[in-house]
């Protein structure tokens, strides 16, 4: 099972993570993964002047836009399909 953190610590929250954590629940429900995919939040990853930070099991990423989160989901979780 793969698990997302989803950083909700004010910097990142307030930069794309409140939108980015709908859009993950959603990209979840809508490609079936919901029981497959573990989502969780975080209070801070640590590097705030990057965020929005997400984290895909042991990757993370920085800068998540809203716009291009459905492609980095379809690109690391190919595999739980």
């Amino acid at each position: 099972m793969k698990t997302i953190t989803v950083c909700m610590g004010s910097s990142c929250f307030s930069r794309g993570n409140s939108i980015n954590a709908e859009v993950i629940q959603r990209f979840l429900a809508e490609n079936n993964l919901t029981d497959k995919v573990n989502v969780r939040g975080c209070l801070c990853e640590g590097e705030c002047k990057n965020g929005p930070n997400i984290r895909i099991d042991d990757k993370l990423f920085t800068d998540v836009s809203p716009e291009g989160l459905a492609d980095l989901l379809l690109h690391e979780l190919e595999n739980e399909k």
